[in-house]
């Protein structure tokens, strides 16, 4: 929803011209920021809950890292998430815009929310796999014992401590799963996304 409202802000600016790529970008980059102050509380529960070697609730660890960290807790990892986050869609909404646009020119029409999935699938397998290092630097920040200096440290840090401890290989653990899972999501989030959109649009113009 952000995304779309700041591209079409943006367009009624510069209008369908070579300024539309950066439009992308931004409203891909504004979307992120805003999504990630949900999303991130999120999966600190996710991970811990599954990190956990005991059957404690996840409703128990938002508890108990309130109490123990305060709601700074619950963000933990933000600033790294949102540096994770912002490449991913820097490269996952272009290069999907780009797929559609092509799809579009070939055929001569706009494209089906079939083809639209097609494209967010690729966009999705290309983005994730070249983000990956950022996503196990914030495992690695969201799952580091409080007080620790992995829980403070900053992204680069963490790469460097990754990449120290297990190389290249380290800084691509799940490359596999994580491209995948983004695939399929990509497939089914893009291709619902296109035909609900298609659909509003033939019933209100």
């Amino acid at each position: 929803a952000v995304y779309e409202s700041v591209k079409h802000v943006c367009r009624g600016s510069v209008g369908d011209t070579k300024w539309m790529h950066g439009v992308h970008l931004g409203a891909a980059c504004v979307g992120e920021v805003v999504s990630c102050v949900i999303r991130v509380p999120t999966e600190v529960i996710k991970q811990r809950a599954q990190a956990s070697a005991t059957k404690e609730s996840s409703y128990r660890i938002l508890l108990r890292t309130c109490q123990e960290e305060g709601v700074r807790g619950l963000f933990r990892g933000y600033t790294t998430t949102v540096l994770r986050e912002i490449p991913f869609s820097l490269l996952q909404y272009p290069l999907w815009e780009a797929g559609k646009v092509m799809w579009s020119n070939r055929q001569g029409g706009p494209v089906s929310g079939l083809q639209s999935a097609c494209c967010g699938a690729v966009a999705g397998a290309i983005s994730s796999g070249l983000t990956t290092p950022f996503d196990v630097a914030k495992t690695r920040i969201m799952l580091a014992p409080r007080g620790s200096t992995e829980a403070g440290a900053n992204l680069p840090t963490i790469l460097s401590i990754v990449y120290k401890e297990r190389g290249v290989s380290g800084l691509f653990a799940g490359v596999v799963p994580r491209v995948c899972w983004i695939s399929i999501g990509g497939f089914v989030y893009f291709g619902v996304y296109e035909s609900v959109k298609n659909l509003v649009w033939q019933q209100w113009r």
